[in-house]
């Protein structure tokens, strides 16, 4: 007895520590609960059933704890997911997972302080340095969100900069008179600077003692400057606001000097390398490079060549018009049958019959004698004919015929399409009729071959959408059924098809209806069976006779009206018609310099008289050259003869 007590009260305390850690868990208080298991097993090291619960329920409660962590660490919720993560390093402190999350809650802090002190100077207008924070978030974690989108505003807020050449000021755009004849090309530059105030850097291999002669007046300095550096063979590169960069027009000079551009096109309809030919012809761009899978076309050349390729992409990069063809089909199938008369036999046949007698033994009597009929495999005699019977003798059934059908069968078909311009669209509505075909090799191999023929109605269109709406239509159709099944000798079964074609091009207006007729079938047949001489009696012939008389008439109506989805926008008058530059100059101004981009111009100013002029404006310095003419006062200077008459 006091054994039993022994092992009950042992049970009792080893159930102890199981039994409060597992109460403290489902009262929620996970923690506790298993801190209490962990004290049971230091009481109860060899309780394995506390072991295995204490394990179970301590993986479980970090699972769930280290899911919640992770989801407040990516949510910005630093201090819960702290708390948390403290909560599974408290019930299972060599957990890998608890700690590297702590590291990475540490590292997304020190993200935080950099992405706010990045914002601020963005803010602040310090581009350099908010991007400088900002790779550095990024080159730690690289899929941070806030980081890529403060990056991608810092590229929008650099795009403008970055892409913007620098402009000359107001004072390029100022009218200037000037009046020059054979003089240096360094003097008259530099009487354009004292007027302007811009600043003229020549490149090494600018020839400034080369003469030129210039008339000018009321022009805007942007004009003649231009004219000057054309005339001259030479070329600008803008410095800064007032300053100019002279050099010559040469390929060598180009290449060190022009500022260039990289523009990506994505196409969503032209295709990329069509568009490319179009550039290589129009814009004599040589940089070009066309990825299929993004149908993406990227170009590298001068703005002013960039420019023109940009409104020559938009001419290119336009939707299809697309079309919806309502069609209507209807066929009208009417038909007549009249089969009346009696159809007697026209023909008899002789059996050759062999007859055999058969005696049966009988228990009760006589034998009993069993007379057979068979046919007989042996051809007709003779001498068989000679003692023919009725019953060797057969014929057709006679049958009266007492029949009139009248059929009425209207079919509309009224499917809707839509088709791009320029597209063929195909409408069949019927059924595919099976042909089978036996194919016999040298080797006595018989096979089947199976193949379909479309019979029904067969439906081809063609859109093409012009101006004002109007849509031009192919259109091809085509009836078919089958007229009767032919049976070859060996058994193969084929058909007689019959059909009607039609063919037409349409040129119809936006919702026009155009009603297509006249596809008429029209069978007539009569046939007669008749007893030769009584059938041709006139009135009693009709007792002697069998008339079939059948009319078929179909008719098969079109309609079709075409509804224009979407139009061509390619006749807007700034994508039909614009300025192309020169051969030398793709996309630039060109000789005519008033309708270069970018530069106001002024409405002329008329030139004054010479009583006005010391009021008008005082007279300008004389040129550092002998031969140079100052730029006012106008009469100085005496205009070239004129030639003679």
């Amino acid at each position: 007895m006091s054994a039993v007590c022994l092992v009950l009260g042992l049970a009792g305390c080893a159930s102890t520590g199981l039994t409060e850690g597992r109460k403290l868990i489902d009262a929620g208080q996970p923690e506790a609960g298993i801190a209490r298991l962990r004290t049971g097993m230091t009481e109860e090291p060899g309780n394995l059933e506390l072991k295995a619960y204490y394990h179970t329920q301590r993986e479980r409660i970090a699972s769930q704890l280290l899911t919640q962590a992770q989801s407040d660490l990516d949510a910005g919720r630093f201090d819960a997911a702290e708390a948390g993560l403290n909560k599974v390093v408290a019930i299972h402190p060599e957990n890998p997972r608890a700690h590297t999350l702590l590291d990475n809650l540490a590292a997304a802090r020190q993200n935080q302080t950099r992405l706010q002190t990045a914002s601020e100077a963005f803010a602040a207008g310090h581009l350099d340095e908010a991007e400088q924070a900002v790779r550095l978030i990024l080159a730690e974690s690289p899929g941070h969100a806030g980081a890529q989108a403060l990056l991608q505003q810092i590229q929008a807020a650099r795009a403008p900069d970055e892409l913007k050449l620098p402009e000359l000021g107001a004072a390029y755009r100022k009218p200037i008179t000037l009046e020059f004849r054979d003089a240096p090309l360094r003097s008259v530059f530099d009487m354009i600077s004292r007027q302007s105030g811009l600043n003229f850097i020549f490149d090494k291999d600018v020839r400034t003692d080369t003469k030129a002669t210039l008339f000018a007046r009321n022009t805007p300095i942007a004009d003649a400057v231009d004219m000057l550096l054309m005339t001259g063979q030479l070329a600008k590169k803008v410095v800064n606001a007032n300053t100019l960069l002279i050099y010559p027009d040469q390929p060598q000079k180009q290449k060190a000097y022009q500022d260039l551009m990289v523009k990506s096109f994505y196409l969503g309809n032209a295709d990329a390398k069509a568009t490319m030919a179009m550039l290589r012809t129009l814009v004599k761009t040589r940089d070009m490079y066309v990825d299929d899978r993004l149908n993406l076309l990227v170009m590298r050349d001068t703005p002013d060549a960039i420019r023109l390729a940009e409104k020559l992409v938009a001419v290119q990069d336009l939707a299809e018009p697309e079309v919806m063809l309502d069609v209507e089909v209807l066929e009208v199938k009417r038909g007549r049958l009249l089969d009346l008369g009696i159809q007697y036999p026209n023909q008899f046949s002789l059996l050759n019959t062999i007859t055999t007698d058969t005696a049966t033994s009988s228990t009760v009597g006589a034998p009993v004698v069993t007379t057979n009929t068979t046919l007989s495999p042996l051809p007709l005699t003779v001498d068989k004919l000679r003692h023919l019977t009725g019953a060797d003798i057969t014929m057709n059934n006679p049958q009266l015929n007492l029949q009139k059908v009248d059929s009425d069968v209207n079919i509309l078909a009224n499917p809707r399409i839509r088709v791009k311009n320029r597209e063929k669209a195909k409408i069949h509505i019927g059924d595919k009729v099976p042909v089978i075909t036996s194919n016999t090799t040298s080797t006595g191999v018989v096979s089947e071959s199976v193949s379909y023929l479309d019979v029904g109605l067969k439906l081809d269109v063609e859109p093409t959408v012009l101006m004002r709406q109007d849509v031009q239509i192919k259109v091809g159709l085509e009836v078919s059924n089958i007229v009767r099944e032919i049976r070859s000798n060996n058994g193969t079964l084929t058909y007689q098809i019959g059909t009607r074609n039609a063919g037409t091009t349409l040129r119809l207006k936006d919702g026009e209806t155009q009603v297509l007729a006249g596809l008429i079938s029209d069978e007539d047949r009569s046939s007669a069976s008749k007893i030769p001489g009584l059938g041709d009696l006139p009135l009693l012939g009709r007792l002697f006779s069998n008339h079939h008389n059948e009319r078929n008439k179909t008719e098969i109506v079109l309609l079709i009206t075409p509804r224009v989805l979407r139009t061509d926008s390619t006749r807007q008058p700034a994508l039909t018609e614009f300025r192309g530059g020169t051969e030398s100059d793709i996309g630039g101004g060109g000789a005519n310099l008033s309708f270069r981009p970018g530069v106001d111009r002024l409405p002329p100013v008329p030139a004054p008289q010479p009583a006005d002029i010391p009021q008008a404006e005082p007279a300008a310095e004389p040129a550092t050259a002998p031969d140079a003419v100052p730029a006012i006062p106008v009469p100085q200077i005496p205009p070239p003869p004129a030639p003679d008459n």
